[in-house]
């Protein structure tokens, strides 16, 4: 059932990271109602049964321009703990869902918003996308090499760890506030406040002194010699010996040991050269001898997979960390519970497969329920 079995979440059909966050709680047990648009849907909306992120959800397809709509969502939200919203600051309180709206039908609820800006600031109503908002918080600035421009993994820094990620624990830390004795309360969960939170480690290094905001001088960016390598074959590799015992074992499984130019593996000066012998030997061999040489052991060493080959991976399996249920790859749920297990992932609805249902729940008639289910 989940360690969320018996929370009721309603989510507002959007992109990105509040679909995300959906899933999230939907994996770990929570039910969580996706109220999507009646008819077709975007192109990046409508992903059919591929819409991974929408997996055991239960959805209900209506028109909320129509005010009898609205007034089912809101029937819908007095049973509801949480909410999830994903619009631009303003459009949930033109359409009749605003805070204050939903909040006075149910005190109890914790009502998600879900940003790039922010609801408030003056970038609050400006659109954006991902690489917008890590590269405004600071996010964005490591992920690259002095003199070319900074690249990040897509979507997964600012969608999903600075956004959906947060918003997700913010509902559930409010939820648990509620079930303790408190009120209902608006979580205004913004990519652009989590990428620059999850930051805080590397500024700890900074304050430090070891992690410079000159791009490139630091051991955790830029041309030190920990980072990705192609082999012989076309392949990758990752190496992040970064401790002293991880790469004095690289370097004798390799054959530097004794080797001068890695005597001094934290010395600034010495990274570009260590990186070009790097470069140059691992070139030299495909990517599977690397991993017969190194994987298994304390080097740091990992080749770099496409989500098709990690599939297949012996450490990767071991653990069904991916799958194809409805031939679809996908990931497994996350993190792992000893008690009360995440069920293997459910099957992805289709727009307004549970409608009926869901309505009839919410205690409206057949009546209602037809004119709201029955196209114009």
């Amino acid at each position: 059932m989940g360690v969320l079995d018996g929370m009721r979440i309603v989510e507002i059909a959007g992109i990105g990271p509040g679909p995300f966050c959906g899933m999230l709680l939907a994996d770990m047990g929570a039910e969580v109602i996706l109220v999507e648009r009646a008819g077709q849907g975007s192109a990046m909306m409508d992903l059919g049964k591929n819409t991974i992120v929408n997996r055991g959800k239960r959805s209900l397809a209506l028109d909320l321009k129509d005010p009898a709509a609205i007034d089912a969502v809101l029937r819908l939200i007095e049973s509801a703990d949480g909410l999830i919203e994903g619009m631009r600051p303003g459009v949930m309180e033109r359409l009749g869902l605003g805070p204050e709206v939903c909040l006075a039908r149910n005190p109890r609820l914790v009502y998600g918003r879900m940003t790039g800006w922010g609801q408030t600031g003056p970038l609050a109503q400006v659109a954006g996308h991902d690489l917008n908002y890590i590269a405004l918080s600071g996010a964005l600035w490591f992920s690259g090499e002095p003199g070319r421009p900074p690249l990040s993994a897509p979507t997964l820094v600012g969608d999903l760890g600075g956004g959906a990620l947060y918003l997700a624990m913010g509902i559930l830390a409010a939820v648990l506030n509620v079930q303790r004795g408190g009120v209902g309360q608006v979580i205004d969960a913004a990519i652009v406040d989590g990428s620059a939170n999850m930051m805080n480690l590397l500024l700890s290094a900074h304050a430090a002194g070891q992690q410079p905001f000159e791009r490139g001088q630091g051991l955790l960016d830029g041309p030190h010699w920990c980072g990705s390598y192609a082999c012989a074959d076309g392949h990758f590799i990752s190496i992040q010996a970064l401790e002293p015992q991880f790469n004095a074992l690289l370097f004798a499984k390799l054959g530097l040991r004794d080797d001068p130019d890695f005597k001094r593996p934290y010395d600034p000066r010495c990274w570009g050269e260590l990186r070009q012998r790097l470069t140059v030997l691992f070139a030299g061999q495909p990517r599977q001898y690397w991993m017969n040489l190194l994987e298994g052991s304390d080097a740091c060493f990992a080749p770099v997979l496409t989500p098709g080959e990690a599939m297949t991976h012996p450490h990767i399996a071991a653990r069904s960390i991916y799958g194809k249920p409805n031939a679809v790859l996908q990931a497994a749920p996350a993190p792992r519970f000893s008690v009360t297990p995440s069920a293997h992932p459910n099957e992805v609805p289709t727009r307004g497969e549970h409608g009926a249902e869901i309505l009839r729940g919410a205690g409206l008639s057949d009546v209602e329920i037809d004119e709201l289910l029955t196209p114009n």
